[in-house]
Parts: C-alpha cells; sequence; structure tokens
C-alpha cells in the first residue's frame, strides 16, 4: 500500500508574489505624514455673494408700477394731480370743492353715487399724510397679491360701508331729534376708511409675526383716537372700515391662492 506524502517546494519554484501586490485594487489608510504626490487639495466651492440686483428688484416691489399694479398706479396718480392742484387753489375754493364732495347725510340722500366717488379723490392732509403714504405700500401690497380689480374691491368695500355705518345712525339721530339738523351737513371726505379696509385685508394675508403688531399698532392708534373724542365719528368709521377688511380674509386668502402658479401649490 503507497503512501503519498505532500510534496516538498523546491528550491528552483517560483516565490509567490507578494500579497500587497494582489491587493492594490483596494484602498487603504493613509499612514501619517503621507500625501498623495498625484492629489488635488480640495477646496469647499465659494458661495455666491447676493445679487444686488435682486435687491433692488424687491425694493421695487414695494412701489406701484402701471404694469404690476396699474389700479394703484392710476389711483395713486389722480390724487397726486388732485392735491396739487388744489395746493395752488385760492383755500375758498377747495373748502367749497370738500363740500361738495362731502358724503354727509344730505349729499348720500341726493346724489349719493357722486359724492361716494368724489369724496375718495381727496386726501385729508395732504400728499404726505399718514393715510397717504400707508395708502401706497398697503394698496400696492394688497394688489400684488390679489389683483387690481380685487383690491379695488376691497377698497370700495371700505369706503363706502363705513361711511354708510356712519352716516345712517346721523340721520337717524336727527330724525328723532337727538342732533340738531346741522348735523346733515358734517363735512366728511378722504381715502382713510378705504385704506383702513385694505389694511386690515392685508394683514390677513401676512405671517402672524407681521400680522399681530400690525393690527395691534393700528387698532391702538384708533382706539387713542376714539378716546380722545376729537371726531368720534371718523374714529368710529376708522374701527368699522378695519373690521371690514378682517372680514374678507377668507375671500383675499381664496383669492390669493388662485393666483398662485400651479408647482407652487401642495
Amino acid at each position: 500500500m503507497e503512501r503519498t506524502v505532500p510534496a516538498t517546494p523546491s528550491d528552483d519554484a517560483p516565490a509567490p508574489a507578494p500579497v500587497a501586490g494582489l491587493l492594490d485594487g483596494m484602498p487603504r489608510q493613509r499612514e501619517p505624514g503621507e500625501t498623495g504626490a498625484a492629489e488635488t487639495p480640495v477646496t469647499p466651492p465659494a458661495t455666491a455673494a447676493p445679487d444686488p440686483r435682486l435687491r433692488v428688484l424687491r425694493l421695487r416691489r414695494l412701489f406701484p408700477s402701471p404694469a404690476g399694479t396699474p389700479f394703484t398706479f392710476v389711483y395713486g396718480a389722480v390724487l397726486v394731480v388732485v392735491s396739487l392742484v388744489a395746493a395752488h387753489l385760492d383755500p375758498a375754493l377747495v373748502h367749497t370743492l370738500h363740500q361738495g364732495s362731502s358724503t354727509d347725510v344730505a349729499h348720500l340722500v341726493r346724489t349719493p353715487l357722486l359724492v361716494l366717488v368724489a369724496s375718495a379723490l381727496w386726501i385729508a392732509g395732504g400728499i404726505l399724510s399718514p393715510y397717504a403714504i400707508a395708502l401706497l405700500f398697503v394698496l400696492t401690497a394688497l394688489e400684488r397679491r390679489i389683483g387690481g380689480v380685487r383690491t379695488a374691491g376691497v377698497f370700495l368695500l371700505g369706503h363706502v360701508g363705513a361711511t354708510l355705518a356712519t352716516e345712517v345712525p346721523i340721520g337717524l339721530a336727527v330724525l328723532v331729534g337727538h342732533l340738531p339738523a346741522s348735523s346733515l351737513h358734517r363735512l366728511d371726505y378722504g381715502v382713510s376708511f378705504g385704506v383702513a379696509a385694505s389694511l386690515g385685508a392685508l394683514s390677513g394675508l401676512l405671517g402672524p409675526w407681521l400680522r399681530r403688531p400690525l393690527l395691534v399698532l393700528f387698532g391702538w392708534t384708533l382706539v387713542t383716537n376714539l378716546i380722545a373724542f376729537t371726531d368720534p365719528m371718523t374714529d368710529w368709521g376708522h374701527l368699522i372700515a378695519l373690521t371690514i377688511g378682517v372680514a374678507t380674509w377668507p375671500a383675499v386668502r381664496r383669492w390669493h391662492r388662485a393666483r398662485q402658479p400651479v408647482t407652487d401649490r401642495p
């Protein structure tokens, strides 16, 4: 019975290849201080500097433009022209024009549509008054979000609604004898009711961090004026107009969503 014996390598047999040579294709850890000769140092991508043109574009969106906000642009231009012309007219003539445009009870009974439109062409206090400046920015922001026709509708809703809400009680009070007949000719004109309603509507499209301070600040100003009792009917009209604007939140939010691009909707 033959026994097999394992063969022993002879001196003439070739030496086996080193193991490291078989693993050259596998990554290995670099020894401390070792660097690759052919490697290029990796540098983080440079952060692009903000384009100043974008900032200018954002600032321009705060102001009305013929293409972007046609209603605010045209209406604002009309108010500026009327104010500049009135500044060069005789004060007595301007007072007569104010009286003819007043939305008092007497005019509302005779020519309601005429005085409701004419009264919105005057800015009490001039083109540098707080309500004139608010009109510029509030109507621009609102129109960019819901469109010109709907912005005009919100403005007119506040202007007409607050006017009727303050003048009808005066007429009834005169009718029952609680106020003198001279109250039927109370001077009442300006854009403030429409601006207050537009601000109330716009606040519904802002984030809570901006909406709440805006409403609190403006509401506190109106309440302070009402407490001072210098012109209570007008001050009540501002609060009513603001409430009308807040009441339009469901509508203006729906209009705003409808104007968003389809790709931005969830």
